[in-house]
């Protein structure tokens, strides 16, 4: 199975100086738990709901002037639609996070690959793995 027939599609994004009220209602709004981060035409961070409760609110930052940039994490991973799911799982296990963008041959979003969509799409086994992979202490 390819990475396009288990990621879901149409994912919201925000810009970095998207003040970071508005990212919280974009995760709540879509109910998401992750929100990727762009600047001109590229993705270049992530912002989870825990990056907003531990880089922000946590560190007694202003969520009326906080932005995606000022708790964002960079570098972001991503995978291609192209790549088969069990690749793009030991990718998520390696780097222990629970989604990553995919991106087409032109390194475009074409969606997200979430920790749900791999539980309805590989076996048992691999799920297991993967979620003891992902949930073990940093």
């Amino acid at each position: 199975m390819k990475v396009e027939q288990a990621m879901h599609r149409g994912v919201t994004w925000c810009s970095p100086d998207t003040p970071l009220w508005k990212v919280a209602q974009l995760l709540r709004d879509h109910d998401v738990g992750a929100i990727p981060v762009g600047e001109n035409d590229r993705l270049i961070g992530m912002v989870t709901d825990r990056d907003i409760v531990c880089r922000g609110l946590a560190e007694g930052g202003d969520m009326r002037e906080m932005t995606a940039q000022d708790v964002m994490t960079e570098g972001i991973e991503y995978c291609y639609a192209d790549e088969h799911i069990q690749e793009a799982v030991a990718h998520l296990e390696r780097m222990k996070i629970r989604r990553m963008p995919v991106v087409d041959g032109a390194k475009r979003m074409v969606g997200m690959l979430s920790m749900g969509d791999i539980a309805h799409a590989v076996n048992d086994s691999t799920c297991h793995d993967y979620a003891a992979a992902v949930s073990a202490h940093h």
